[in-house]
């Protein structure tokens, strides 16, 4: 019965977390992962505003969204996920469609994996150079 009880307890308390976000400037580390995802895959864009998600005062996520007017985006969001290594990635234009994915970091190369729903291609690229396209 002490079991049943503690693990209640513990259950309890391990979703009794409070999640803040804030809006923030980019911190060193997202920055430099932001930069060097942008200069191998220029689509994604530098921004110096983020959304900064915390629980118990560390970054569960971290979102961009971007002032659309005067481009050719109708939608446009970006994700980082904490520890810097992978973003996701969703952007809608008139000529492609909606275009989505994930760019990560994998044995020191930044692997981009995309889905494009207008055209039905899936691409996948190292360090900017396509990989694969069907």
């Amino acid at each position: 019965m002490k079991k049943v009880i503690a693990l209640c307890l513990f259950t309890a308390f391990s979703y009794a977390q409070t999640i803040v976000n804030k809006i923030e400037n980019v911190n060193a580390q997202q920055l430099e992962f932001i930069k060097k995802v942008n200069s191998f895959y220029p689509d994604i864009t530098v921004n110096n505003s983020i959304t900064n998600y915390y629980a118990d005062g560390n970054i569960i996520d971290s979102k961009q969204e971007f002032d659309l007017k005067g481009t050719k985006f109708s939608s446009y969001k970006i994700g980082i996920q904490p520890g810097n290594t992978k973003m996701l990635y969703e952007y809608e234009t008139a000529d492609l469609g909606k275009v989505y994915g994930d760019i990560r970091i994998f044995n020191g190369k930044y692997v981009r994996t995309q889905f494009m729903d207008k055209s039905n291609k899936i691409e996948i690229y190292v360090d900017g150079k396509a990989v694969y396209s069907n």
